[in-house]
């Protein structure tokens, strides 16, 4: 048996790079998954495919991770169907960088509104199943970059520093009913995405890790995985890096 046997998860962003990895990951340890995606249609149904190939139940919703109904119309989908949510794994972001002075109000609203009103919506929707329930885990990916900020990303670094503070607040508020609520931050992970990056940047990147290497999704997706199951029953309010050393 899977440390996750028997739990229902949503992941939202779950079609593409690390929420596909979150998404296998969960599946792999025995969680029925749900996943949403708002573009990536075919890519989130091979994810789901590959979750039921291990026996587990799969949903894929189309969902618009900044829109409060769109969140709250995916987990009643979810209660409906399988009765429960015991996890939730926020993972959908973007970015559109620029420095502070040429960014226009549509870059920084926008990328708000995913990153972290965006996790706001999902935390509120699950939030009531899980108090009834009296059990719940909470996963928000953050990034190292919402700890030091980063150059030439004001708006994503300002909605990954406040994920953090709501993971915290979400924990005290919620802990007393049996949800835990964590984040895990990434340093650079090849993604499909980061393979596009100038070398040159992947390169100071791999400059500043400890390890001298760069993580991949499952990097990410082991101690998500870890955080969901009863392992970490006794850990809430926390931010673990996954990233190679490069925070330091």
């Amino acid at each position: 048996m899977g440390i996750l046997e028997g739990r229902t998860a949503i992941v939202t962003g779950g079609s593409l790079g690390i929420g596909a990895a979150i998404a296998l990951e969960l599946g792999s340890d025995g969680a029925d998954v749900a996943l949403n995606y708002r573009k990536h249609s075919d890519e989130a149904e091979a994810v789901a495919v590959k979750i039921r190939d291990m026996g587990r139940k799969a949903l894929v919703v189309r969902a618009d991770v900044s829109s409060f109904n769109d969140a709250q119309a995916m987990v009643d989908r979810v209660v409906s169907e399988w009765g429960k949510v015991d996890i939730l794994v926020c993972n959908a972001g973007i970015n559109w960088d620029g420095v502070i002075w040429k960014m226009t109000e549509e870059q920084f609203d926008t990328v708000l509104d995913v990153n972290l009103k965006g996790y706001f919506n999902y935390i509120r929707a699950v939030a009531p199943v899980m108090r009834e329930a009296r059990y719940g885990r909470i996963v928000c990916l953050t990034s190292i970059n919402g700890l030091r900020g980063k150059f030439g990303q004001a708006n994503y670094a300002a909605s990954k520093a406040g994920i953090i503070g709501l993971v915290k607040t979400a924990a005290k508020e919620l802990g007393g009913r049996g949800v835990t609520v964590n984040a895990v931050a990434p340093g650079l992970i090849l993604t499909d995405m980061m393979e596009a990056m100038p070398e040159e940047a992947k390169q100071a990147s791999l400059n500043e890790t400890a390890l001298r290497k760069l993580g991949e999704p499952g990097d990410v997706a082991h101690v998500v995985s870890f955080f969901c199951s009863d392992l970490a029953g006794h850990v809430t309010g926390e931010v673990i890096k996954v990233d190679g050393g490069q925070y330091i």
